[in-house]
């Protein structure tokens, strides 16, 4: 068997201007980014270390390492899934073992895991935390895209759902509260959201805080996000949620984030697929897992000030597979 050799990097892409949501802002995106090169060939993923579950570049960078021997010894995607908890770490790895495979093979990954040939997607274009009369400014600038994501903070968010519901009446909004509602707001926010034709309402609640979603009505869908990181999670969140965001840093790779797919719909979840703000080596798998999803925010490479070469194909609304080039 030809020899594997891993080597991992982190990298930092600035943002074109910033990007803010209820915890803080930020202006570059930290990504780490594996590489594993067989036989002259070479493979890569990119994950983004996320503070929220306790993930930083560095703690990535030792979870990469600590699985070097792993998979340079040639283990494949399933013993890796098996040997590394869900996280950025084992998404990078997964990932770069994907687009190795597919070098190696001369096989396309979309061919492997698509039921047919990949397309454009349309995905929501993010508009950051701000005041109303912000964050209506920059709905006004991108109104012609069908699909709006608004990132909410608790005080304040009747008014900034209905700012952006102003100016952008043509669009499908979904409103991503980030779990900074409380149970003492969440029916008033929610009948305001639905008075402002909010499409889906994304994790309003604490995740490990929100079965009093399974209490109350739901006038508009609620999505789990931060509650949802991996297939086995989705079983106990069905009396709580109406749809899953998948997140391939969440879950932990490829690997992992289709098995969540498939069995969100089976259980009869509607489906995002999401992502962090990072560059379209990390937005390439992603795209290929929404090929089959209800939502799609996927523009993370957008809101980058550059990207890297061969990046995704941004036109308007639309993404594009990723070409070879770049990944898979």
């Amino acid at each position: 068997m030809p020899t594997i050799t891993l080597s991992a990097q982190i990298e930092s892409w600035p943002i074109r201007g910033s990007f803010t949501l209820s915890r803080g802002a930020k202006t570059e995106a930290v990504v780490v980014v594996c590489r594993l090169m067989c036989d002259g060939r070479l493979g890569q993923g990119e994950c983004v270390p996320y503070a929220r579950y306790g993930e930083t570049p560095d703690s990535v960078m030792v979870q990469i390492e600590a699985a070097r021997h792993l998979v340079e010894s040639g283990a494949g995607r399933a013993q890796v899934l098996a040997a590394m908890a869900p996280g950025a770490a084992r998404n990078a790895i997964d990932c770069a073992l994907w687009d190795l495979e597919a070098k190696l093979s001369g096989r396309r990954v979309h061919s492997l895991v698509c039921r047919t040939p990949p397309r454009p997607l349309t995905t929501a274009y993010t508009i950051s935390l701000g005041e109303p009369e912000e964050m209506a400014a920059a709905a006004r600038a991108h109104a012609n895209w069908p699909v709006l994501k608004l990132k909410l903070g608790g005080e304040g968010d009747v008014d900034r759902m209905r700012a952006v519901a102003a100016v952008a009446p043509a669009a499908r909004i979904i409103a991503d509260a980030n779990e900074s509602w409380s149970e003492d707001n969440l029916h008033a926010l929610m009948m305001a959201a639905a008075g402002q034709r909010i499409a889906l309402i994304e994790q309003p609640l604490p995740a490990g805080c929100d079965a009093m979603l399974a209490t109350i009505p739901h006038p508009v869908p609620v999505c789990a996000d931060e509650s949802a990181h991996t297939a086995a999670d989705l079983e106990g969140l069905r009396d709580r949620y109406d749809a899953v965001n998948i997140k391939l840093d969440k879950a932990g790779g490829l690997s992992e984030a289709l098995a969540m797919r498939d069995r969100a719909h089976e259980f009869g979840f509607a489906v995002m697929v999401g992502c962090m703000v990072a560059t379209s080596l990390s937005m390439a798998p992603a795209v290929l897992v929404a090929q089959e999803a209800q939502y799609v925010d996927l523009d993370g490479a957008h809101l980058l000030a550059r990207d890297r070469p061969h990046g995704l194909s941004y036109s308007a609304s639309l993404v594009s597979p990723p070409r070879p080039a770049l990944w898979g």
